[in-house]
């Protein structure tokens, strides 16, 4: 599925094996108001077609771009860019990373019960990255993590074909909408 395909570099969420439809939903909606391709890798803990999924995202499910992908390492070999593993084993703060908007950017995310491969973690160390969080809690929730990163990078690359100033309805902002701060 495609909409509005952009050419050059892109950030691309890929998600390895995810289990929960909803939490792959709401990622679907990010992935739409954002512009970043969704990749996704089997097998999934659910069906492409689960109510649960599409109502998580159904008004912007047409305006996906999504590939699918039988394991890893058909994903691997297919992709090519800057790989960013993220992980709550990562020693790297996710925002200390350095995105470049001149490359297609990958954020990786592994299933909501495992994470991603202790070994593919091992031997890319370099590329696992985190989202600060307290010590004594597991993990945030997948689609929050998936918005996190999302927007760092977006932040990063200054919100490309993003709008960044919106409008009221009923009323019009003084000053034409510029900022007074």
């Amino acid at each position: 599925m495609s909409f509005g395909k952009k050419t050059g570099p892109r950030l691309h969420i890929v998600l390895a094996e995810p289990r929960i439809p909803q939490n792959t939903g709401n990622i679907s909606r990010t992935c739409a108001v954002t512009g970043a391709v969704l990749h996704m890798i089997k097998p999934y803990g659910f069906t492409i077609t689960d109510s649960q999924l599409k109502r998580a995202g159904l008004d912007y499910w047409d305006k996906l771009e999504i590939y699918e992908y039988e394991s890893l390492d058909d994903f691997f070999s297919k992709n090519s860019g800057d790989m960013f593993l993220f992980t709550t084993k990562g020693r790297k703060v996710h925002s200390d990373a350095v995105y470049d908007i001149n490359k297609d950017t990958y954020l990786i995310f592994g299933r909501e019960d495992k994470g991603l491969p202790e070994k593919l973690l091992y031997d890319n160390p370099d590329k696992c990255v985190r989202i600060p969080m307290r010590k004594t809690l597991r993990s945030l929730n997948l689609s929050n993590s998936v918005a996190i990163a999302a927007y760092e990078v977006l932040r990063q690359w200054g919100y490309p074909e993003l709008s960044t100033k919106g409008q009221l309805t009923q009323y019009t902002w003084q000053n034409n909408g510029e900022d007074t701060l």
